[in-house]
């Protein structure tokens, strides 16, 4: 019988797409998907250092799973992504539970070094390996992908801008492209499988330039993208703002599948702030960036990352957070209290001064106002026709289904499972804090 593996995921977009490349990678081995940890003999956790308590959640979690099997059959276990890749040998210290920890760069040598510690465990001698590999390339027709309509494709691995509060340098690597002939593979793939949606990841995305292809920057890459025929929609996270070209302006003005949507993180509406941030950019070039993208794509809808309870930030440096978010009217925010992470700059050289009293007054109070402007604007769109491609049929209600706008809004509508993959058009009749309802108009395509 195959042995049966089960992966659970923490964290980012990416960390998702590198656990379905890691099932791939076991299937393609011999390895069956287990229908949970209980059934498996093989169990990967796939870690997140970049949010507050990571280390913590993950030995919490190898405690529970301790109590899995017997002596006679104990399933394998291993610690795979960023916490992986930075504590390293550290996690065998504490949990000699762990058989094999694998870094960020070494996934593709997964089943290898599961066998490599397989054969290890009995000797009582665990397996890592977090060495650095530049090559970012990756089998074609070997991911699992877990969504049936959206496809996640990586164009970048690393990231070289060093915010001063992020550890994605320290546990991703540095910058590194892949091929522009791979990803228009693995696209055409993607979308002959079936996939209708693709969403392109990297930690700077938009800094994308084609080692294959001088000529090809990221706005060139949407361009290629855009005349696969089978691709409907294309999606992308996260940019930097100072990446953000005129020539990538113009392309999601003017390439229909690329979605009227930016996610643009800012971190902070506070100039002082931002500049302690390593940011490279103020809070007025930022407004100005956002000025010209409503100037030439007056429909596109903007969410963001915010930060509150930086090391210095003052009441009336959070205030100026406060008035930016006003001003922009985000259609959606992820927003996060500062916590130290490990190697970074602030960590290193800028005292936590920030309570975790004001900490959670400010994140409060951010919250509350972005959830007044989502509700503003979810209310304003009451009665107005948009596009929806339907991806999953809803967990409370079996005739209706939901999906997404190009705007990236969530539609909640009447409708039965076989509307899953289809682009719809929709009239909006409800709107709430957090999505839309609505009623379906037809089809929009056969």
């Amino acid at each position: 019988m195959a042995q049966r593996y089960f992966i659970e995921t923490y964290g980012c977009q990416m960390n998702v797409h590198d656990s379905e490349r890691m099932a791939g990678l076991l299937e393609s081995a011999g390895y069956e998907l287990a229908r949970d940890e209980r059934d498996a003999d093989v169990i990967v956790i796939n870690t997140c250092s970049v949010r507050e308590r990571a280390e913590e959640k993950l030995y919490t979690r190898l405690g529970e799973l301790r109590t899995l099997g017997d002596d006679a059959h104990r399933p394998l276990v291993a610690v795979a992504g960023c916490v992986a890749q930075q504590e390293g040998d550290a996690i065998l210290k504490r949990s000699p539970e762990v058989d094999l920890v694998v870094g960020t760069q070494q996934i593709k040598r997964l089943p290898m070094l599961v066998e490599q510690a397989g054969a290890q465990r009995h000797h009582g001698r665990p397996t890592i390996d977090i060495s650095l590999y530049d090559d970012v390339s990756f089998p074609l027709g070997l991911i699992r992908r877990q969504d049936g309509v959206k496809a996640y494709v990586t164009i970048i691995e690393g990231c070289n801008e060093f915010c001063s509060f992020c550890v994605v340098p320290y546990t991703r690597g540095h910058e590194r492209m892949r091929p522009k002939r791979e990803i228009l593979d693995e696209v055409r793939s993607a979308a002959a499988a079936g996939h209708r949606e693709i969403h392109l990841l990297g930690q700077i995305v938009n800094h994308y330039q084609a080692p294959d292809d001088p000529t090809c920057d990221f706005a060139g890459l949407l361009e290629a993208l855009h005349e696969i025929p089978a691709v409907q929609r294309i999606r992308f996270a996260s940019p930097h703002p100072r990446h953000v070209t005129p020539r990538l302006i113009d392309a999601i003005r003017n390439l229909p599948k690329v979605c009227r949507h930016l996610h643009l993180p800012v971190q902070s509406g506070s100039t002082r702030v931002l500049h302690a941030m390593r940011r490279r950019h103020s809070r007025e070039e930022y407004l100005d960036l956002i000025g010209c993208l409503r100037e030439s794509i007056p429909e596109i809808a903007l969410s963001t990352d915010m930060i509150v309870g930086f090391p210095g930030e003052t009441d009336q440096d959070f205030e100026q957070t406060l008035s930016l978010v006003r001003q922009v009217r985000y259609s959606s925010m992820f927003s996060f209290k500062y916590s130290p992470r490990p190697n970074t700059l602030a960590k290193q050289r800028m005292p936590d001064d920030v309570s975790d009293r004001e900490k959670t007054d400010r994140i409060v109070a951010l919250q509350t106002l972005q959830r007044e402007i989502q509700l503003e604007l979810h209310e304003a769109a009451i009665g107005r026709e948009e596009d929806v491609l339907v991806e999953a049929t809803s967990r409370r209600r079996e005739w209706e289904v939901s999906g997404r706008t190009s705007g990236n809004t969530v539609v909640n509508f009447p409708g039965s499972a076989a509307l899953v993959g289809s682009l719809v058009r929709v009239r909006i009749t409800r709107g709430g804090p957090n999505s839309v309802a609505g009623v379906l108009v037809g089809a929009r395509e056969a």
